[in-house]
């Protein structure tokens, strides 16, 4: 296949339930008038991976066409057009399809606010704001909005590259779908799966996106406040805290300890947090980022220089800038200054653009930059010198321009769609190219899977920044909160290395952990409301001392609720009856008001209590004493008198001017309020 030739058309299904680390969380706040429902969006999709993927149509691709359909040992089930075999794996060929978020649990109608943690998490957005019923607000910063729209507009593009051929339906029968070899046997939810969305949809999701700032404050309703922090991860991500007067909980997603291109993590906003909901932990743990990106160069160098080519599957966003930074510190020194550099995308050019002037929602190394003034990245030199050259597709100026040896960034990653299916075609059957994958979303095993047998060299250096359980375990303790609430599999080591127990969370107390579609009450009740007085209200308030340093004042108001703000305002005055000459017939007068009773505050001492009662000659008095207080019993008179510590009860029949004594002689020793 030439260098300019069209490259294979990718069609790829999803079939992979994402591990519970990455599945988003839908957050209730009650209170007493309202639920306010807070979907915690921290995942890419609710599933988007490829065991099941198939990636060109038969008919295009030779070597794909020779491959032999599906059909079950007994001959029974005939799939041949739907399902392929290659190299003793079955893939689904068909149009490209998508698994949306958890829907099973929740009407996504009734949904209130979603809050975005990064532009990794908002490729599903579409899917909910245009079919669901969605009248809510989405939440994001400016970086998230901007970069996850070009993510968006990237894979539209892909998509629209795929021939529109005929769907695969019938393996998704229940019936059938039991008879299918794994995984496809256990796929979930198959007949929810959804085509990609259009680039209209997009415009009109990210439409009703509201941009926020670092530790900006917005007030959801009256009820809570919720406000994005830097989490080190992307630019722009965003961990979350949920706040009302007396609440907080704080919500952790994708995010970086690391010093790279971000902004640092905010952990001193999140101490004190009552709850902390925390997921998005790095899905390579035992891998150490700086190693990967040594080894990434080192395979890199090793190949140009045995005049292979490199082929690196990635995202057009994110870790690419991290690597480019990384190749402009290494280029010189291992003589590659005559190598060619290519980054295909369709948004390449506008990823590239958007790195240098979000300044400040970078590190502050690169913030100083700015203002020198020197580009942020470095990528702005290497396409300078041309050592870094972008291009929106494989066909126009990049087939004129393009030579060997070289390197190329393009994608998708999934080795699905994109530029990166024709590159695995054109290098495919040379062991002196090489892949090298550098993104953890995808096993790089079932990535490759269609295109065996392969020739080429295959390297797996995963660059996830995000928090290992070491780092985790660290953050916690310095911010210290009352809750953690996790996945239940961070409670628990791997299923492959049980004995790793430094792969978990050990906290004390130990974590509540939750499952898939799971309902978890946060242990935490809401035990005070804040209530706001107006000034003409609180002058006439008359405070008294119940006990030294205690004052206490008495308020007779009308509350007024509105937006989940309580106030409280002074009652009304009845408006005077206006004068009337004639009187057809009789008007009932409003009843006045009263004025309030006095509140009574204090206790009864019982000795001075008898003494006084033997002055107004009451002398046979037998005391009992109870748990609660004392009772005491008038035998001439016939008549119980129980004090204890909240109240005071007199029992006399028939016997009014002696209660009414009795009544009297119990407030001497009370305050009146």
């Amino acid at each position: 296949m030439s260098s300019n030739s069209s490259p294979p058309p990718s069609c790829w299904t999803v079939d992979w339930t994402p591990p519970l680390s990455s599945i988003s969380c839908l957050f209730l706040w009650c209170t007493g008038e309202i639920v306010l429902s807070i979907y915690l969006w921290g995942i890419l999709w609710s599933a988007l991976v490829i065991l099941l993927c198939f990636y060109s149509l038969c008919r295009i691709s030779p070597r794909l066409s020779k491959l032999p359909g599906w059909i079950s040992k007994d001959g029974t089930v005939n799939l041949e057009k739907e399902l392929k075999e290659c190299a003793g794996r079955v893939f689904v060929d068909s149009q490209p399809e998508f698994c949306l978020p958890e829907r099973e649990l929740l009407d996504l109608s009734t949904i209130d606010v979603i809050l975005i943690s990064n532009y990794h998490c908002m490729m599903a957005l579409p899917y909910i704001t245009e079919h669901t019923g969605f009248t809510g607000t989405v939440y994001a910063t400016e970086p998230t909005l901007q970069i996850g729209r070009l993510l968006m507009e990237e894979l539209v593009n892909f998509m629209e590259r795929v021939p529109k051929a005929q769907s695969a339906t019938c393996w998704k029968n229940k019936e059938i779908q039991r008879m299918l070899p794994g995984p496809l046997k256990d796929a979930v939810d198959v007949w929810t799966w959804k085509r990609c969305y259009s680039m209209q949809e997009v415009n009109s999701a990210l439409s009703k996106v509201q941009l926020v700032g670092y530790s900006q404050k917005v007030e959801l309703f009256g009820a809570v406040q919720v406000s994005p922090l830097s989490s080190g991860y992307s630019l722009g991500s965003s961990n979350w805290i949920i706040q009302s007067h007396h609440e907080k909980v704080s919500y952790v997603s994708g995010s970086s300890l690391l010093t790279t291109h971000p902004q640092p993590m905010d952990q001193s906003s999140l101490k004190n947090s009552d709850v902390l909901i925390l997921t998005g932990l790095t899905q390579m743990p035992t891998a150490n980022p700086d190693g990967m990106l040594g080894e990434f160069c080192s395979n890199l160098a090793m190949t140009i220089r045995a005049g292979g080519n490199v082929l690196v599957p990635c995202y057009s966003s994110g870790v690419i800038y991290d690597l480019l930074e990384c190749l402009y510190q290494f280029i010189d020194n291992a003589n590659l200054g005559t190598t060619p550099f290519y980054f295909i995308s369709p948004v390449a050019n506008s990823s590239l653009e958007f790195s240098q002037i979000f300044a400040e929602w970078l590190c502050h190394n690169k913030q100083t930059k700015v203002y020198l003034p020197e580009p942020p990245f470095p990528h702005a030199e290497l396409i300078q010198t041309n050592k870094l050259k972008h291009y929106p597709s494989i066909h126009g100026d990049f087939s004129s321009e393009f030579r060997q040896p070289c390197v190329v960034f393009t994608g998708h990653p999934s080795l699905r769609f994109g530029d990166v299916v024709h590159f695995m075609e054109l290098w495919g059957k040379s062991g002196l190219n090489t892949v090298i994958f550098t993104e953890p979303d995808f096993s790089y095993l079932d990535a490759l899977a269609p295109y065996q047998p392969l020739a080429m060299k295959c390297v797996y250096c995963p660059i996830d920044t995000r928090l290992n359980f070491h780092q985790v375990s660290k953050f916690l303790k310095e911010v210290q909160p009352l809750h953690v609430v996790c996945p239940e599999q961070y409670t628990q080591p791997p299923l492959t290395q049980s004995h790793r127990s430094d792969l978990m969370l050990e906290l004390q107390p130990p974590p509540m952990p939750y499952r898939r579609c799971a309902v978890l009450n946060l242990p935490f009740r809401r035990c005070y409301e804040r209530v706001y007085i107006l000034p003409e209200l609180a002058n006439s308030l008359v405070p008294s001392e119940v006990k030294p340093g205690i004052t206490v004042a008495t308020v007779s108001a009308v509350l007024h609720s509105k937006d989940n703000k309580h106030t409280l305002q002074s009652v009304p005055k009845p408006p005077p009856a206006a004068p009337s000459k004639k009187r057809k017939r009789v008007i009932e007068e409003p009843p006045a008001t009263l004025a309030p009773k006095p509140l009574l505050s204090g206790a009864v001492p019982l000795e001075a209590f008898l003494a006084t009662l033997q002055k107004h000659g009451i002398t046979e008095v037998k005391v009992e004493e109870t748990g609660e207080g004392h009772i005491l019993h008038l035998q001439a008179e016939d008549t119980l008198i129980q004090l204890e510590e909240d109240g005071t009860h007199i029992v006399c029949d028939n016997n009014e001017p002696l209660r009414t004594t009795l009544r009297d002689l119990v407030l001497r020793f009370l305050q009146k309020l």
